[in-house]
């Protein structure tokens, strides 16, 4: 059973999905959901009345709000955050500070980057990674749009596919990307990788892809967002954003996470031809070089 108490949401992963669609709600709500990320134990403590007082907003708001997360009412979501706060080691903010010293830096960076992939985990089911590995392992063409960090994470899908002895691409730049999408056919696959999910530079590539007949995968931290909505399948990313944590840090070890899970079991359900391949660009590499490193002298 659900230990969040309500239809999807799980207390282990409430704070990160509430982090994920934070942009996807109205202005209203989000002033909600913004304490709920700076202080869950608080929120779950409080009643309905004393957290209209302390958000501004109106009783009215803070249920729609609560419904808009997936609860049936604010007595749900209070539960489930409750049921968070038995766990305090996730809920303790540990941001970072202009002052902090660095042995501090290292131990929140790294609890930081623990905490979005036990998120990740948390969210990536072994049905919806299925899914995907499926549509890989079938297609004739596998594109990968992204941008900034995203993008990176789409450079390394493409390299880890393409070393396995399949056609991959990344494309950063949108007119790249939207020529390589529209050639796409039925049984190719378009990945589209953004934080927020409301990257145009990755939406219209994406949408094109779809039209041309592509199985379109989103890889978000939004479930809500425009990409999510587009997508045929959804692989969920997690990672908090605080003014020493932009995006770019937020996301990435996530992001990365899921690109390294899809990967292996591609590796796996491909095993004989992986592993040739493989061989066959490991031998290349190592006898490119061995020549650079011992350039033969000129006369």
């Amino acid at each position: 059973m659900d230990d969040s108490g309500n239809n999807g949401l799980r207390a282990d992963t409430l704070v990160a999905t509430v982090r994920g669609v934070l942009p996807s709600l109205t202005p209203a709500a989000q002033t909600v959901a913004r304490l709920i990320l700076e202080d869950p134990a608080t929120v779950a403590r409080s009643t309905i009345t004393e957290l209209s007082a302390a958000s501004g907003t109106s009783e009215a708001t803070i249920v729609r709000t609560a419904r808009l997360l997936g609860f049936a009412g604010y007595p749900q979501l209070r539960l489930a955050l409750a049921a968070a706060a038995a766990q305090p080691d996730r809920l303790v903010p540990g941001d970072l500070a202009p002052d902090d010293p660095l042995s501090a830096v290292i131990q929140k960076v790294a609890r930081a980057e623990s905490e979005a992939i036990n998120d990740t985990v948390a969210q990536l089911t072994s049905e919806r990674l299925g899914l995907v590995v499926d549509a890989i392992v079938g297609a004739r063409r596998i594109d990968a749009y992204g941008v900034s960090a995203s993008g990176l994470v789409a450079e390394d899908v493409a390299q880890k596919l393409l070393r396995i002895g399949l056609s991959s691409h990344a494309f950063q730049d949108a007119h790249l990307a939207l020529t390589s999408a529209v050639l796409l056919r039925p049984g190719d696959v378009a990945i589209g990788i953004s934080t927020s999910g409301e990257t145009p530079d990755v939406i219209e590539p994406l949408t094109r892809a779809k039209e041309a007949g592509a199985t379109t995968v989103a890889i978000t931290n939004n479930p809500r967002s425009s990409i999510a909505e587009l997508a045929e399948h959804v692989l969920i990313s997690a990672g908090r954003e605080t003014e020493f944590r932009p995006g770019a840090l937020a996301s990435r070890i996530s992001q990365l996470l899921v690109v390294d899970c899809l990967f292996v079991g591609v590796a796996q359900r491909t095993y004989d031809s992986s592993q040739e391949a493989l061989a066959s660009t490991r031998q290349a590499v190592k006898e490119f070089t061995r020549r650079t490193s011992h350039p033969r002298r000129q006369p």
